[in-house]
């Protein structure tokens, strides 16, 4: 979890189909030779406001290199299953974004991506200069098979300050003062929280919460190594018992499944003060300030996930994505330009870039730039929160294969809008292929 617009992520091919097309990918080229290009590499982004941040660098790239980049997008919304028909043609690009973890194991399965070993042998701060917990999101078997770019996403309680102060409520540091403000926010006629569950997941991200702060991240470690038992265990009935009740307390609304965050509908009902809260990846931010540029300077407010009195998870546990990576296909032509262009990812114009937009980049050098950037307050608050956080769980379906993602988010939309119980929603996520 740009997202954010980022980060749908939808697979819609099974596990099967999946290996099989991505083996015969493998026999296609790059974008770089697709157009009769030999002196070009193809980048291929999620497409959204941090799409003019990595146009700077391909900028930059080029004023000094002979093979030159160019900066291709897919919009949020489609960039999973589009990456997936592209990657297994002929307009496969040389390097691509991703979440690391289970959004690249089918493509590192099917032996479509090259490892980074010479590359980091040859550069060692393509490793050195990251946080190494971060990088090592998207190491594979073993061996590292993306560097990291843009920033981290921790998943923050985001509010509409205004809206609280006229509902004469503040933020909610536990989950009993969340249902009681859910309760004074209704009775106002202020939407409690803006949910874009026409994506599905945004939905997934308060499970995720309320599963780490009830059962601390080892049940979804369990789940995700194979132990299909501990989705009926009791902590996790209790945790589907806890989201039921915030849901019957008209938490959403009643249409959350026809507003979609990719298309900018539940920031919208944020910033213009129709919703109170939203629970979103740190890529909000920079989605309101291009859009809602005088909502954020004034009346944004941010902050972490209930506690949960008597859970096993600690309150310093975030979820969300670890970071954003670049992953390189096998099929490049021009592997030393692609080495040079990932070195653009821990340089000081880099981190300032991302600052300035509200991104947080995982480098180490990132520290002494804080200050300069779009909101330092903002951007020290995460950097603090990621730097003590005990564990930070990726988003679901980022841990998962992308085989897993259709049923991982059906089951959370059914839950969510009462077409599936407790029970079934148990069974569907035993039914999920482990990682």
């Amino acid at each position: 979890m740009k997202r954010p617009a980022q980060l749908l992520r939808t697979a819609v091919v099974g596990g099967a189909s999946l290996a099989m097309a991505l083996s015969l990918a493998a026999c296609g080229g790059s974008a770089a030779s697709s157009d009769g290009g030999s002196d070009t590499i193809h980048v291929l982004v999620y497409g959204d406001a941090t799409n003019k941040v990595e146009k700077q660098l391909v900028d930059t790239f080029n004023k000094t290199s002979k093979v030159k980049a160019v900066l291709d997008t897919i919009p949020g919304a489609d960039y999973q299953s589009k990456l997936q028909t592209v990657i297994s043609g002929k307009q496969a690009p040389d390097l691509f974004f991703n979440w690391g973890g289970g959004s690249i194991k089918p493509y590192v399965d099917a032996g479509l991506l090259m490892p980074l070993d010479d590359f980091i042998a040859k550069n060692p701060d393509l490793k050195s200069n990251f946080l190494p917990s971060v990088f090592n999101t998207a190491v594979v078997d073993g061996k590292p098979y993306g560097v990291p770019m843009r920033g981290t996403q921790p998943v923050l309680l985001f509010s509409n300050k205004k809206a609280l102060q006229k509902a004469g409520v503040t933020a909610p540091r536990t989950w009993a003062e969340l249902l009681t403000t859910v309760k004074t926010l209704k009775a106002k006629g202020v939407t409690p929280i803006a949910l874009g569950g026409g994506d599905k997941w945004p939905t997934q991200m308060w499970f995720q919460y309320i599963y780490d702060r009830v059962a601390g991240p080892e049940l979804f470690q369990k789940a995700v190594d194979g132990d299909k038992q501990v989705w009926a265990s009791e902590d996790s009935k209790k945790a589907l018992g806890m989201l039921k009740e915030l849901i019957d307390a008209g938490a959403f609304g009643t249409n959350y499944d026809s507003v979609k965050f990719t298309d900018g509908g539940s920031p919208a009902l944020l910033a213009t003060g129709k919703a109170a809260f939203e629970l979103m990846g740190s890529w909000e931010y920079s989605t309101l300030q291009d859009a809602y540029p005088d909502f954020v300077k004034s009346d944004l407010g941010y902050g972490t996930f209930p506690t949960v009195e008597g859970g096993k998870g600690d309150p310093d546990n975030l979820a969300g994505n670890t970071n954003n990576f670049y992953s390189v296909l096998k099929s490049t032509e021009h592997p030393e330009a692609v080495a040079e262009f990932l070195k653009l990812m821990y340089s000081d114009q880099f981190v300032k870039d991302q600052l300035s937009i509200g991104n947080l980049p995982t480098t180490t050098n990132t520290p002494k730039f804080l200050d300069g950037s779009a909101n330092p307050a903002y951007s020290t608050f995460q950097y603090d929160l990621v730097k003590k956080a005990p564990a930070f769980q990726l988003s679901w379906d980022q841990a998962f294969p992308p085989a897993a993602t259709t049923t991982l988010h059906q089951a959370i939309q059914q839950f969510f809008n009462g077409q599936m119980g407790t029970d079934a929603f148990i069974a569907a996520m035993q039914n999920l292929p482990a990682a």
